[in-house]
């Protein structure tokens, strides 16, 4: 993707409706994609994929079978499609009523409310820094605008599933997702990654969610693309008083994966909790960083990631913690914890820790080695095989993350693809 390109298509595709997409195609074209020399992109190097020639507007011909065949089984929920980065009515399922939820593809919701998009669009997106947001705001048409008035519970939950499809070419997708919950709101909002074909993608995604008063948000972000596939995703958060958000992100694929999961905690009695769970294998690698901004009084943040790596693969966590000078009384925990399963593999992990308030607990603590030695001599002592007896610690140690999911069948369907990846690796 060289900048002529990229300057074609914005041409082409650039939503000229948004007011700062200009703005956001002349941040992209100021910064250009990063390097390693830039302290957030330190370890991981985009170079292999950006500058593969992707097809920005790539068909498919997947049908309604193979589509559902996708679906979590027994999960009965709001089911909405994108392929390739654009919305498809025809095998999406909206069963929860306009009076408990609106959904609408985010370019009808421009074209027919475009002052409450802007309320809402790239508020808290820093477009100006990071040339991924960038070029992403500066496109953005695909996507998904979903709205939940005040004071109403989502019954069934919604669960978007983005599929690549590179079998006949490479696929480049760039959705931009605005959720809102209004004050006294509830919902649960899945997002699921998977991948069709062998030949290269790469999906630039942002996810910004508005949390009012009371609102209560379950999010889950579940990653199981395959092979050739590239991602780099933003979930911003902004969270209002008494507003309680749980965010659990599960990576089980890509060749290389970079989550940016920010969280401003922007009122009082705020609570925002961050979870994640990365199984890599081969040479995968995947790059998670967050951000707990602390920003009123009497908030709370708790964070716990978890890392299992294997082959050759590299993991990558940053996580900080900002509490600034007016949040007194501030509580943030954060836990990164990393199992190395092969000698080869390995693990960056960096926690940080800025406070400028005095009346504050908080605490940061990471971790990276390989499985309890004492457990699995217990285990073997008993009869057990030495394989069996690893995967069983595995799978208890993930058990902790995918837990935090309260959609009981996306949580079987998680710990079911976990196991079948320990026995495989």
């Amino acid at each position: 993707m060289t900048l002529d390109n990229i300057t074609q298509n914005f041409k082409d595709f650039g939503n000229k409706n948004l007011q700062i997409a200009e703005q956001s195609f002349h941040s992209f074209s100021k910064l250009g994609f990063p390097t390693p020399k830039n302290e957030e992109w330190k370890y991981t190097d985009v170079s292999s994929f950006v500058n593969l020639d992707f097809n920005w507007d790539s068909a498919s011909t997947l049908t309604k079978a193979q589509i559902e065949a996708i679906f979590i089984k027994g999960l009965e929920a709001n089911n909405l499609v994108f392929v390739n980065g654009k919305f498809k009515q025809e095998f999406s399922q909206i069963l929860s009523p306009s009076s408990e939820v609106f959904i609408q593809s985010l370019d009808e919701a421009v074209n027919q409310n475009i002052d409450l998009i802007n309320n809402y669009f790239a508020k808290e997106i820093d477009y100006q820094n990071n040339a991924f947001s960038a070029l992403n705001v500066a496109f953005a048409s695909n996507g998904l605008f979903i709205h939940v008035p005040k004071n109403t519970y989502v019954q069934l939950p919604i669960v978007v599933y983005f599929i690549n499809d590179s079998r006949t070419e490479q696929v480049f997708s760039q959705p931009h997702n605005i959720y809102v919950a209004q004050e006294g709101a509830e919902v649960s909002i899945s997002e699921i990654f998977v991948s069709e074909g062998s030949q290269p993608a790469f999906s630039n995604h942002i996810t910004e969610i508005s949390l009012d008063r009371n609102a209560k948000v379950q999010y889950n972000k579940v990653q199981i693309e395959t092979g050739e596939n590239y991602h780099v995703g933003t979930t911003q958060v902004r969270q209002l008083k008494d507003s309680i958000f749980t965010g659990t992100t599960v990576t089980l694929g890509g060749k290389i994966v970079r989550n940016n999961l920010n969280i401003l905690l922007d009122d009082q009695h705020c609570e925002g909790n961050m979870n994640g769970l990365y199984l890599l294998d081969n040479e995968s690698h995947v790059d998670n960083h967050t951000v707990a901004d602390h920003a009123k009084p009497n908030s709370v943040s708790n964070e716990l990631y978890k890392g299992i790596l294997s082959g050759h693969s590299t993991g990558v966590f940053n996580g900080k913690i900002f509490v600034r000078q007016d949040a007194q009384k501030t509580q943030a925990y954060q836990s990164n914890k990393n199992i190395l399963l092969s000698d080869t593999a390995s693990m960056n992990t960096k926690p940080q820790l800025e406070i400028w308030a005095d009346d504050v607990k908080c605490s940061h603590g990471a971790t990276s080695g390989q499985l309890d030695e004492q457990a699995l001599f217990y285990l073997r002592a008993r009869g057990i095989g030495e394989a069996t007896a690893k995967a069983m610690l595995v799978m208890a140690f993930a058990k902790d993350v995918v837990e935090k999911i309260q959609l009981e069948p996306l949580r079987h369907h998680l710990m079911d693809l976990i196991e079948t990846k320990l026995q495989q690796s």
